[in-house]
């Protein structure tokens, strides 16, 4: 039975890398991918590049490697300790063909005792390497999969009661970041479907879904941050306010919301309230923000009160953009934000 063995960083993973396992795939009895953790070369961690791979390629055999060496290069000492790797720690020993576009892929087939299956070393049917992609992923985006794309774009929320500022800042940030965000779905639904000013508990999880549709649809369009009005977290809380409950589908998606998006920022009640014909009165405005903080706060969902005028909204949210680390430790990117808003404020 033929085996086929490659390995890479994939970081990201991208269509180079995708031809090298497709053509491995397409020839091999069964494939093996190793996949190194590599903290020295992008934040992306090995657990979540692992799971790009297993969820693109299902029938691939996956292997994480944790503790394998981290050095690149072709003397005797680095391929020695790659290959020893390979054959004693993970004892990979059965591979008849090793597949890879680089150099190591004559050392290590060698090692292996497999046929060194070299795809395209000299780049001339994909342009792209993973140095590039690091450096520009929005501008390389053609060569990365939808899957992969959109664990690479900060997915940013503004949530609060209706009349707090979330459409106008998203745009304004949106468009001055050269990005695009997504609309609240809700106020194209409610005018649509709105009966007495009131939607059905069942409408109200339509909403929700229509809305988590359209994002999604938006993270492979994002200039590396999404800026989005609204989640179902605040469906919910219309839900419960207005029929004392909600669908169990709705509560579903108001719980997927709460670890979805990278930051929530709760914009503040501070500007003028804009009494149009769709909105229920200033008074109801305070009385939804609190209901809107108390269901962030009951799901423990860290978030960041904006305030301000549109102006000073949108340099806090460029403040905490500059120091949020998408796979950083969460509580210290709180802390981080947190500080460029109180310096803000000082």
């Amino acid at each position: 039975m033929s085996h086929g063995l490659t390995l890479g960083k994939y970081a990201p993973l991208h269509a180079g890398h995708q031809r090298v396992i497709e053509m491995a795939l397409a020839e091999m009895d069964r494939v093996t991918v190793i996949i190194y953790d590599c903290p020295e070369t992008t934040p992306v961690p090995l657990n979540v590049r692992a799971d790009w791979l297993r969820d693109l390629y299902p029938a691939v055999n996956v292997v994480e490697a944790w503790d394998g060496p981290v050095e690149v290069g072709n003397t005797p000492e680095i391929m020695g300790r790659h290959e020893s790797y390979v054959l004693d720690d993970l004892r990979i020993r059965d591979v008849t063909h090793f597949y890879s576009s680089e150099f190591y892929g004559d050392h290590m087939s060698r090692a292996l005792g497999a046929v060194n299956r070299l795809i395209d070393p000299d780049r001339t049917q994909i342009l792209v390497s993973g140095t590039l992609i690091r450096a520009d992923p929005y501008r390389w985006r053609q060569y990365l999969p939808d899957r992969v794309y959109r664990d690479l774009v900060v997915n940013v929320v503004f949530l609060g009661a209706p009349s707090t500022g979330k459409s106008t800042l998203a745009e304004a940030l949106a468009r001055g970041l050269n990005t695009v965000w997504m609309p609240e779905y809700g106020r194209e639904y409610w005018e649509a479907h709105q009966h007495e000013r009131r939607l059905t508990p069942i409408q109200l999880v339509e909403l929700a879904e229509g809305h988590l549709a359209r994002e999604e649809a938006l993270l492979g369009n994002a200039n590396g941050t999404l800026f989005t009005d609204t989640s179902a977290l605040t469906t919910y809380v219309f839900g419960q306010y207005y029929h004392g409950g909600v669908e169990p589908r709705l509560a579903e998606l108001a719980h997927l919301a709460e670890r979805r998006y990278d930051l929530v920022f709760v914009c503040d009640t501070d500007i003028p309230y804009d009494d149009t014909w769709d909105r229920s009165g200033h008074a109801n405005r305070a009385t939804f923000q609190k209901r809107v903080l108390a269901d962030l706060h009951r799901r423990r969902v860290p978030y960041l009160l904006l305030s301000g005028n549109l102006a000073q909204r949108i340099e806090r949210v460029h403040g905490v953009l500059a120091v949020y680390q998408k796979y950083g430790n969460p509580s210290a990117n709180i802390v981080a934000a947190q500080a460029v808003l109180a310096g803000d404020h000082s």
